[in-house]
């Protein structure tokens, strides 16, 4: 005679399909442990960045560019050449050598800007992201204020050390200054918003573009071409174009005493902020528009 014995009960947990198999209350909370919320999109996009070692590598000499071309302009200071326009020669105090690398370190972050985004789209893996992310909006978002937020510390802490390590050379010439003078701090952590907000840039042309080679190309154009070919205008024209470029808004940014045709600090800041949510904007709309 055999005994019949009922089959042991399924255990409460995800059935096959992932969902759990208890009340409407368990099944709404392992539903909401999978959502997509900001906070993850963050934390997923801090993660890719610091994943790659190229990343870090191009951050890092970007930095160190800044340091080295501070210290190397510092250290070569001659009062006599201050405003002569040769090499180091049109910086005539502290921060303006200081903040010498400026231009190569704009390029640098610019471009690794430009690689956040556009590089998914080149390697294929924004699929992915987005299939994960179906609104799409928060990856872009997010790509932008993780690198924003990196690209801001590190460069204004690289400015900070490029105006010590220089003022050390400086000592008893006409160009040092401490750090607690007049428009000293404004001017380093200016130069690490100006940053921030070119590599802010470069993610917004990366993710517009669709394309390393083209963002990179429309980077340099905009921020080094650009300034150029207004100048070929009439200056009647010209003056009226030529401070709101982003170039010289942010040398409005950076620069310790104004000169005419500058805008103030201020308003230099809020131009490259219009800038990059210009370009990010126009990204958005052809996220949401069209498909990868």
């Amino acid at each position: 005679m055999t005994l019949l014995t009922a089959p042991p009960a399924a255990p409460a947990g995800p059935d096959a399909t992932g969902i759990g198999t208890g009340t409407g209350a368990d099944r709404a909370d392992d539903l909401s442990g999978a959502r997509v919320t900001g906070r993850r999109v963050l934390r997923s996009e801090w993660g890719k960045f610091w994943s790659l070692r190229s990343s870090r590598a191009t951050l890092g000499i970007g930095a160190l560019v800044l340091v080295v071309f501070g210290m190397i302009a510092s250290s070569s200071f001659h009062p006599a050449a201050a405003g002569t326009g040769h090499l180091f020669g049109s910086a005539s105090d502290g921060v303006g050598l200081a903040l010498s690398g400026l231009t190569p370190t704009m390029l640098a972050i610019g471009v690794l800007g430009v690689l956040v985004s556009a590089g998914e789209y080149s390697t294929g893996m924004i699929r992915s992201t987005l299939a994960a992310v179906p609104k799409r909006l928060p990856v872009l978002w997010s790509k932008a204020a993780v690198y924003g937020v990196v690209a801001f510390a590190a460069t204004t802490v690289a400015a900070l050390v490029a105006f010590l390590l220089g003022g050390t050379a400086l000592a008893g010439t006409s160009a040092a200054l401490s750090l607690t003078a007049h428009g000293v701090l404004r001017c380093l952590v200016g130069a690490g918003l100006y940053l921030a907000l070119a590599g802010v840039l470069g993610v917004g042309l990366g993710a517009l573009l669709r394309s390393v080679a083209g963002g990179i190309t429309a980077l340099i154009g905009g921020m080094m071409i650009l300034p150029g070919l207004v100048s070929l205008l009439p200056a009647s024209v010209a003056g009226h174009i030529t401070p709101y470029l982003p170039s010289n808004a942010a040398d409005a940014v950076t620069t310790l005493h104004h000169t005419a045709g500058l805008l103030s600090p201020g308003a230099g800041l809020a131009v490259l902020a219009g800038w990059a949510a210009l370009v990010l904007g126009g990204a958005a709309f052809r996220l949401t528009r069209t498909d990868v």
